[in-house]
């Protein structure tokens, strides 16, 4: 197996380590996948991309990887832990919860492949891997790691964990009653700070399994314990997720898996990989602040997805980022100009392969190993397209090798560049004005108009958006 020289930041350690591969053969990678309720904004899609770099540095040096990345679809509560998060949208859409959860699982794939970011080898879903979360809540309340609660819930019991606490720095003794996702006032826990394995369903009818313990659904962090477990065999080399998950859910995880395995002595996880927080024009993005953008919003407006891609990696993994449209056009206007260069270039087909092309190569894929460092590769990248020291077969050459690491889709042909022509204006503004005084047979025979034209309208309430359809 070729030597792993990826250093990443371990969030447990509060240093860089060195990626390992413990069985010798593949390095073992779990990235907490979604809750499929809705549909993911661009701040939920970077710590996939950050997973995505993970794999592509690793291919890129010959060391193979194993990835599972699960799909929550069930046991995910709201904040209130009044309901769970898909039953609450099946109920506002109407629809069959597990239809929402396809819907929305669809969807996100979608998205994943719109930003070049590489399919997991496993995508298990929590709804289909109640068995063996039944099975390893069985074994922690064999060895005495959980209980049978008085509301009949089975609980993790977090004192019997010595070490809870290393991953996010939060102490048992200093957590307060009623902390987020895990409050219960009525006694039924032996203390405060346990979490529920397996809820009893109460009045709940739908999304709930038959168990040792009564009828009811999983929690929400049994769910990746047991599929971590399960599909790595037993060893975890690399756990990602955003920030957000570091507390509760990923120490909690660290506890249940821990205490399955080797009764709380070896560590399931080796390295814990965290990404930041992404900010939109200046404030954290949530559906509550009115700035959640989708990548069906940036094709919208006529960017490359991979636009934002650029922007993810002109930024460090560790720190918030500020997305803006502003930076969303000048990354596409970018790939735009250097896929224009590419297909110039590309009229000599001659092999380009120099020591030259090998040092940047090197340099560029050292950037990579060392913590993700992908604005240095970047900057090295928009250095490429300016010097004077490479020839333009060179350049083919490079470009080919490196897209690999990058995933910018840089040899794809350069899109056409349309303006809004005198003819399109006047169908828009009449399609507004028969809207506005309700002449809709007017309204849909301008959109199909339009449409012939080569644009698709959306209606917003009493105002309408447009997009090119290809």
């Amino acid at each position: 197996m070729k030597e792993i020289k990826l250093s990443i930041y371990d969030t447990k350690s509060r240093s860089n380590k060195t990626v390992k591969a413990s069985n010798g053969e593949k390095v073992r990678i779990y990235c907490c996948g979604p809750t499929v309720y809705r549909d993911a904004h661009v701040g939920n899609l970077r710590t996939f991309l950050l997973s995505d770099l993970v794999v592509r540095t690793l291919n890129y040096s010959g060391v193979p990887t194993l990835v599972v990345q699960n799909i929550t679809d069930v046991g995910h509560m709201t904040d209130d832990q009044i309901e769970d998060k898909i039953l609450s949208q099946s109920a506002i859409e109407k629809v069959d919860p597990f239809d929402i959860a396809r819907k929305y699982e669809n969807r996100f794939n979608d998205d994943l492949a719109s930003l070049n970011v590489k399919a997991a080898e496993h995508n298990p879903r929590a709804s289909e891997c109640i068995e063996m979360m039944l099975t390893h809540i069985s074994k922690l309340i064999d060895n005495g790691s959980a209980y049978i609660g008085g509301d009949k819930t089975v609980y993790f019991a977090a004192e019997s964990f010595p070490s809870y606490g290393a991953l996010s720095g939060n102490r048992l003794d200093q957590l307060k009653p009623g902390y987020r996702y895990e409050f219960q006032e009525d006694g039924a826990k032996k203390f405060h700070a346990d979490w529920a394995l397996w809820k009893n369903a109460g009045n709940r009818k739908e999304m709930i399994w038959n168990s040792p313990w009564g009828l009811g659904f999983p929690g929400w962090h049994i769910e990746c314990s047991a599929m971590s477990l399960h599909f790595l065999a037993g060893k975890v080399d690399l756990h990602i997720g955003g920030i957000d998950l570091r507390f509760p859910h990923h120490e909690n995880e660290r506890a249940q898996s821990n205490a399955i395995l080797d009764d709380n002595q070896s560590e399931v996880v080796d390295l814990w990989l965290h990404g930041e927080h992404l900010l939109f024009e200046g404030r954290k993005m949530a559906k509550s602040s009115g700035n959640v953008v989708l990548i069906s919003d940036v094709i919208k407006k006529g960017f490359d997805p991979l636009a934002v891609r650029f922007c993810f990696l002109e930024n460090r993994y560790r720190s918030q980022m500020d997305l803006s449209w502003e930076s969303i056009a000048a990354a596409d206007q970018t790939l735009t100009k250097w896929r224009n260069a590419w297909k110039s270039w590309k009229k000599n087909n001659n092999l380009g392969e120099t020591e030259l092309t090998n040092a940047i190569e090197r340099e560029a894929l050292s950037f990579f190993e060392n913590d993700l460092d992908t604005p240095r590769a970047m900057q090295l990248l928009r250095q490429f397209y300016k010097r004077a020291d490479l020839t333009n077969e060179e350049r083919i050459f490079l470009l080919s090798k490196l897209d690999k690491l990058f995933g910018l889709d840089l040899e794809k042909a350069p899109k056409i560049s349309r303006s809004i022509t005198p003819k399109i204006s006047e169908l828009l503004n009449a399609r507004i004005a028969a809207r506005l005084t309700k002449n809709y047979k007017i309204s849909d025979e301008l959109r199909s108009e339009l449409k012939q034209l080569g644009v698709e309208v959306q209606d917003k309430g009493t105002e309408q958006e447009w997009n090119w359809v290809n």
